[in-house]
C-alpha cells in the first residue's frame, strides 16, 4: 500500500466515529478499529496515549506504526477508516514485534 494516496484521519470527530461506529480488533501491543467509510481509499489515524510515554518514546512509537502499515497494508482492502491505538507494552516494542502485529492486524481487516 502506499499512502500516499490515502489520507489520515485528522480531528477527534472523525476518530470518535471510528470508535462508536466500528469494531475493534485487540492485541498485546495495539488495538486497531475500522469501520467501512463507502470511499475508495482508507483513511488511517494513530493514537499514542501519554500512558505509553513520555514525548520521544510516543512519538517513536507512531513512527514504527506508520511504517509496518506503510510496508505491510493490502491495496486490495480499500475503503476503510481504521485507526491503531498503541497499548502501554508499545513503549518496549521493537520494529519485529511491531510490524508482526499490525500485518497479523491488517489481514483480519474487514472479516
Amino acid at each position: 500500500m502506499s499512502i500516499e494516496g490515502n489520507c489520515k484521519l485528522r480531528n477527534s470527530r472523525q476518530f470518535n466515529l471510528v470508535y462508536k461506529s466500528g469494531k475493534s480488533m485487540v492485541t498485546k501491543l495495539i488495538v486497531m478499529y475500522y469501520v467501512k467509510n463507502n470511499l475508495e481509499f482508507n483513511r488511517i489515524g494513530y493514537s499514542v496515549s501519554k500512558k505509553v510515554g513520555k514525548s520521544v518514546v510516543r512519538n517513536r512509537v507512531k513512527r514504527l506504526m506508520k511504517e509496518a502499515c506503510r510496508l505491510n497494508f493490502s491495496s486490495k482492502k480499500n475503503g476503510y477508516d481504521i485507526v491503531f491505538i498503541a497499548r502501554v507494552r508499545m513503549n518496549n516494542a521493537n520494529y519485529k514485534e511491531t510490524e508482526k502485529t499490525m500485518r497479523y492486524l491488517l489481514k483480519r481487516l474487514g472479516e
